[in-house]
């Protein structure tokens, strides 16, 4: 898709996202709810008695029924439409012929959890914090984007031999 309209798209539903739901966008609610939920499956009283999950359920409080759940199945459904129409989507791990599919999915592996420990450091998501935040003009949200951007920028140098 142009960049430009894409772009021009995101920043409608973002903008429909704080109409509607008076937030902006953000992921890793989502998967804070998913996380509490699994750990509340496997065992209802740790979870009771832990204070950082029990205050998720507590009450009959469900987590998954958060609007940031059904915002990343929309995500996720919306992704399978656009590249089934598209013809893209097809199982492939993409990576530089220099390495291996499982070195390629370790490093993948490894940059998820380092996100999720970090968005939960942050107290949020890059989506949730650079974007949502530079929406209203909050200079934590310009600060925070040049930070994602330049630390990206930072640690490409050390990581690039994997991609080229």
């Amino acid at each position: 898709m142009n960049p430009y309209l894409a772009g021009l798209m995101l920043g409608v539903v973002l903008l429909a996202a704080f109409y509607i739901t008076g937030r902006g966008l953000g992921a890793s609610g989502a998967m804070k709810s998913v996380v509490v939920s699994s750990v509340a499956a496997v065992s209802r009283d740790y979870a009771e008695s832990s204070h950082y999950y029990s205050k998720y359920i507590a009450d009959g409080k469900n987590p998954m029924k958060s609007w940031l759940v059904f915002e990343m199945l929309g995500v996720l459904v919306g992704g399978f439409i656009s590249g089934a129409i598209s013809g893209r989507l097809k199982f492939k791990i993409e990576k530089s012929p220099k390495i291996t599919n499982r070195k390629r999915i370790i490093l993948a592996v490894i940059g998820g959890i380092l996100f999720g420990f970090g968005s939960q450091l942050g107290r949020g998501c890059t989506s949730g914090a650079a974007l949502s935040g530079m929406a209203v003009l909050s200079l934590a949200g310009y600060v925070t984007l040049m930070a994602i951007f330049g630390t990206g920028f930072a640690m490409a140098y050390f990581f690039r031999k994997n991609w080229i």
